[in-house]
């Protein structure tokens, strides 16, 4: 039989693949890829070099076959979502400049979920992910209000005026931290 090497690596490298493939996802879904789907990407088979030599008629047992796995962890699958966030709120933006106005609200109600489930895990997770948990916050503050100018003023809103609400202060959001 094939033997398995799993490989559980600790870098910030594999928060930014969890960064890409989930926001590859999003885009074609308009869903969260979960971990377990992340980790069925990251299983790799490899196969003797040498088995082109052989005849069709040699022995199978001959071909060394062994599988390769890198495994995210809970902690990189969040940081990496957190991140998301993040690049959710630029696209967000771009599609409001290009006159795409489903896109933000889409994000607004993703962003949303994501949240409410950050506030979840709060302060019983790693210290690394409520740190996130405060630009996830601005991220979602940043669309929800976007999404309210386009909702009271619609598409014909001037594209200066959406920069200002993508610009919002964070002063604002400070403040609501202080009363909660």
């Amino acid at each position: 039989g094939g033997s398995s090497v799993i490989f559980w690596v600790d870098f910030s490298g594999l928060q930014e693949y969890v960064e890409a493939v989930s926001f590859q996802h999003f885009i074609k879904t308009r869903s969260l890829i979960s971990m377990d789907e992340i980790n069925k990407q990251l299983i790799f088979s490899t196969e003797d070099n040498g088995k082109e030599n052989k005849t069709p008629s040699s022995d199978t047992q001959d071909k060394q076959c062994g599988t390769w796995r890198l495994k995210i962890t809970p902690v990189d699958y969040l940081l990496g979502v957190a991140d998301l966030t993040g690049e959710l709120m630029r696209m967000c933006i771009n599609s409001v400049g290009n006159g795409d106005i489903d896109t933000p609200f889409e994000v607004s109600q993703f962003l949303r979920q994501v949240y409410d489930g950050f506030s979840f895990i709060g302060n019983t997770g790693p210290y690394e992910v409520s740190k996130k948990l405060y630009t996830l916050k601005q991220s979602l503050a940043k669309v929800e209000n976007a999404c309210y100018a386009l909702k009271v003023r619609g598409s014909e809103i001037p594209k200066h005026m959406l920069a200002d609400v993508f610009s919002v202060k964070t002063e604002m959001i400070d403040q609501e931290e202080g009363i909660s």
